[in-house]
């Protein structure tokens, strides 16, 4: 149980500072649209990489030195060029919550969630690496059982938890504002990714 509670601990602690990942599923929860695929790829996503950590890929990752630099440099591009895509909503404005609007396809969410979740290094450290070394101190199945559950907890509830704030996100300049906060955190993320930090 002891084990089951730190990894539960942790991986909730980790997956809980805002990022590309958690910005999409807020974005998607307000707007109410295919949240249950997307909550679930987030968190089965997040679980694959936890058990593949816990059972020791976080040496493998270690050992291969040109596998750091092209998922630095790859996830940098990509977060580089998502962040401008959400100053360009913010700049165009017009955005609203409303009730029945175009959700958009499935299949254009789930591939954007993806690459939010598998092009982007930090998800990599954080799953496989940090929490596959501290597993190393712990029973590793309890532990691992522990972390998956705090990523579908934190999932299931930003997914659904954002519909609270719907009567905010009526108004376009929230919306804004929020494209402008996804747009600055991912080039921090981006910029933190080529300076090395």
């Amino acid at each position: 149980m002891q084990s089951a509670i730190a990894g539960f601990s942790l991986g909730f602690s980790l997956i809980l500072a805002i990022g590309a990942q958690n910005a999409f599923v807020l974005r998607q929860g307000l707007r109410r649209a295919h949240v249950l695929p997307i909550v679930l790829t987030c968190a089965l996503s997040d679980a694959v990489l936890i058990v593949l950590g816990v059972a020791g890929f976080g040496a493998l990752a270690l050992a291969l030195p040109w596998l750091e630099p092209v998922m630095r440099y790859g996830g940098a591009a990509f977060l580089g060029v998502y962040g401008a895509r959400a100053f360009l909503a913010a700049w165009r404005g017009g955005e609203a919550l409303e009730a029945g609007q175009d959700a958009g396809s499935l299949r254009a969410a789930l591939l954007t969630c993806l690459a939010l979740t598998w092009l982007n290094p930090h998800v990599y450290l954080d799953t496989v690496v940090l929490l596959g070394t501290i597993s190393a101190q712990y029973s590793a199945r309890p532990f691992a059982l522990g972390a998956v559950a705090a990523s579908f907890t934190f999932f299931f509830s930003l997914g659904y938890g954002a519909r609270l704030l719907a009567p905010f996100f009526a108004q376009p300049r929230a919306w804004r504002a929020l494209d402008v906060i996804v747009g600055l955190v991912m080039w921090a993320i981006a910029a933190k990714l080529l300076l090395g930090a």
